[in-house]
């Protein structure tokens, strides 16, 4: 079970900007092993950008995803996804259908979070995670 955030620590993480709230990601989710996104009765959700670009939203903890399940996403709920799972199927397999990683977008400054490729964030978990050897 993760750990609980307080109101306090909520609203200073997500009024950070994208690169840094990126930076809290990686750390977050190396520490609890886990990744959160959405996802519906139909699947896990997706967004995309005005060129028709496909990215998986992700965050480092329930609450912050909680926050984003609204609109077309009313009916999505926060599911964790283990960091090994995340590491060894997920990135590899959006990296091979040509999808990106939105990471930790925030509803408040209606940003998309930093849009990464699934291989630039397997070298920043593997680097943080290098850590903890």
């Amino acid at each position: 079970m993760p750990k609980e955030i307080s109101d306090a620590e909520f609203r200073g993480v997500t009024a950070l900007t994208g690169p840094e709230r990126y930076s809290h990601f990686v750390r977050q989710v190396a520490d609890s092993q886990e990744v959160w996104s959405l996802r519906t009765p139909d699947g896990w959700v997706s967004m995309g950008d005005d060129a028709g670009a496909r990215s998986t939203p992700v965050w480092p903890h329930r609450r912050y995803a909680e926050v984003f399940a609204t609109g077309d996403w009313s009916d999505a709920e926060a599911a964790p996804i283990e960091l090994e799972a995340w590491m060894e199927r997920w990135l590899p397999g959006m990296a091979g259908d040509g999808v990106q990683v939105a990471v930790f977008p925030v509803v408040a400054q209606k940003e998309r979070g930093v849009v990464v490729p699934p291989e630039q964030l397997q070298r920043d978990l593997e680097e943080e995670l290098e850590q903890y050897e």
